[in-house]
């Protein structure tokens, strides 16, 4: 019979996951050297100012991005930094962050060359994947005159930044963003698009801070 892989529980780690303690040990020495009190005081305070809706590339990481420490940044990240109704992952992270941590900003971060957009318009994802891109395929069939005149390159690059300017709509309409908004609780929703051929995120120009605003970008289409 084969060796059944029960049989090596409690093996060592292989070597190119062992050194990711090394790392983390590295990690945790040098920011005790250059402030000896930055784990103390992590421990004790949670308080970030931004919600970070970002993709699951591994190209984005979410702090290093926009120069904040651990501590300053609440992150979620999925497939296509989508902001779905039926996502109960993503809408819990939301109402936490908005009711409980109080965060004055919400950042929607979507990248070009982004995987998941790719699948939304060309396929070949596996199958929760292709589940999972669809209202994105949808958005890009509702601009396929646009869409009709770009390259393959361009199509995904615009359909990121459709997808994000979608993402942000998405929030404006959550039940906790509004509530923060009718209780005058200062938050702002934000959305960006990184490239990770430069490292430079751009601002699209879709930031909402109020109801007025969230339905003004509503009806523009």
């Amino acid at each position: 019979m084969p060796e059944s892989c029960c049989q090596h529980h409690g093996a060592s780690l292989p070597p190119d996951v062992d050194h990711l303690f090394n790392n983390n040990r590295a990690w945790a020495a040098k920011m005790v050297e250059k402030d000896p009190e930055f784990f103390t005081r992590l421990k004790k305070t949670h308080a970030p100012e931004f919600l970070w809706i970002g993709c699951s590339d591994a190209r984005v990481p979410a702090n290093e991005l926009i120069g904040l420490a651990p501590g300053e940044v609440f992150v979620h990240r999925n497939i296509a930094n989508q902001v779905l109704a039926a996502d109960m992952n993503c809408q819990s992270v939301v109402e936490y962050a908005v009711e409980v941590l109080k965060v004055k900003h919400i950042v929607v971060m979507g990248h070009y060359d982004c995987g998941g957009v790719t699948a939304a318009i060309h396929g070949g994802a596996p199958d929760m994947v292709d589940h999972w891109v669809r209202p994105i395929r949808k958005l890009f069939f509702r601009h396929r005159d646009e869409m009709a005149g770009l390259d393959r390159k361009a199509q995904i690059n615009r359909l990121a930044e459709m997808n994000v300017v979608e993402q942000v709509k998405n929030l404006a309409h959550l039940p906790s963003v509004r509530r923060a908004w009718e209780k005058e609780q200062f938050l702002m929703i934000h959305g960006w698009v990184y490239g990770v051929n430069d490292g430079l995120i751009k601002d699209l120009g879709v930031s909402v801070e109020c109801v007025a605003t969230a339905e003004a970008l509503f009806h523009e289409g």
